[in-house]
């Protein structure tokens, strides 16, 4: 069955086992009686030579010196569905060995955790800043308030299956094994609802319209996912109810450019405040604030405001803000204004010629 020889070691075993469990699962072969049979016989197959005995009794006496003790699907000592557990853990599985070879028969838990649910909130780029609160419309299902969540009509409760007895599963006997299948009347839960709720249907909950106020922490950025607890849809039969999860999409602002919890932006300034140097008014989050731009200030540099960037999210102080200072030079001189550009030029003087550049550029070009 396994396809070992008879001095085959136990990890030998083992791998055979592995494959062939994977290749023949139920689970994998929906509706396929061949491949669940072929399932059946690997199983018994290692149930026998993974125990030291019944591999004793099977080389000296072959099938007929272990038929006698399989079945209950796994021999004396011997649960298949712990070895298979071993192996592969739930892998994806719906049933695993459970259903087919039976799994203690207990019953399928009605109640079920709502599903969580998404909403997608739109912020201006100071809502994400500062923090704000916001209307979030969610459409959910909620526990049906006639029942109570119970699915059956005022007054009136499930009642035992019948077709299970209770248990949530029926057993068929094939050759040695016993096989337990998920009820199809109850579908595992043991019970069914004869007189259902009017309002709900008989599925505990109703299809409700809510608006919810959502609170935005500040420091929030662009893709931020804040979880509501119990907020989303509301559980089947009095389960729990799921978990909503808003996602934040942030507005990009007309001048501000954000880079974690630090803000940037360009500021033109004329040519005699760069050489002069003087104290220019510069927006903020928070209304203009005064930088002072030193004398001698070249085109592209980067002064810095402490603490004028975004609030740390969930934590303390802020981000700074960096302004870049460009030279704007003017694309119209009056008659006045061009003599003194002139005799400005009489005075100084720049040599045209390539600066030579440093190492520390030439290092940050390579890996750049």
């Amino acid at each position: 069955m396994l396809g070992v020889s008879r001095d085959a070691s136990e990890q030998d075993i083992k791998s055979a086992y592995r494959k062939l469990a994977l290749q023949f699962h139920p689970d994998r072969n929906p509706n396929n009686p061949d491949a669940e049979e072929k399932f059946k016989e690997c199983s018994e197959a290692y149930a026998v030579l993974a125990d030291d005995n019944k591999r004793s009794m099977y080389d000296r006496f072959g099938h007929a010196g272990v038929g006698a003790g399989m079945g209950d699907a796994g021999g004396a000592g011997i649960d298949i569905s712990d070895i298979f557990n071993e192996f592969f853990g739930s892998s994806g599985f719906s049933g695993g060995f459970s259903d087919v070879f039976g799994g203690g028969g207990r019953r399928r838990n009605q109640s079920q955790r709502g599903a969580d649910l998404r909403e997608d909130v739109s912020l201006e780029f100071e809502e994400a800043a500062f923090g704000t609160e916001t209307k979030v419309s969610v459409r959910r299902h909620e526990t049906c308030e006639e029942c109570s969540g119970s699915g059956a009509a005022p007054g009136k409760t499930a009642v035992t299956c019948r077709s299970c007895g209770g248990r949530g599963q029926v057993r068929y006997q094939q050759g040695f094994f016993s096989i337990a299948r998920t009820c199809p009347t109850c579908q595992g839960s043991g019970s069914v609802i004869t007189d259902p709720c009017s309002k709900c249907k008989g599925e505990g909950r109703v299809l409700q319209q809510r608006v919810v106020d959502a609170k935005i922490p500040a420091g929030v950025e662009d893709g931020t996912r804040i979880r509501f607890t119990g907020l989303g849809e509301g559980g089947v039969h009095g389960g729990p109810p799921g978990d909503l999860y808003v996602v934040l999409h942030v507005k990009d602002h007309r001048f501000f450019a954000r880079e974690g919890n630090d803000l940037h932006c360009v500021i033109p300034i004329s040519f005699t405040q760069a050489a002069l140097g003087a104290e220019i008014n510069v927006p903020t989050l928070e209304g203009e604030h005064l930088l002072k731009v030193p004398e001698g200030t070249q085109s592209g540099t980067t002064l810095r405001l402490r603490g004028k960037g975004i609030p740390i999210l969930n934590g303390r102080g802020k981000g700074d803000l960096f302004v870049e200072v460009r030279i704007q030079t003017p694309g119209k001189l009056n008659k006045r204004q061009r003599e003194l550009l002139q005799e400005l030029d009489g005075m100084t003087r720049v040599e045209n010629k390539p600066q030579q550049r440093s190492l520390l550029g030439k290092v940050k070009d390579i890996f750049s």
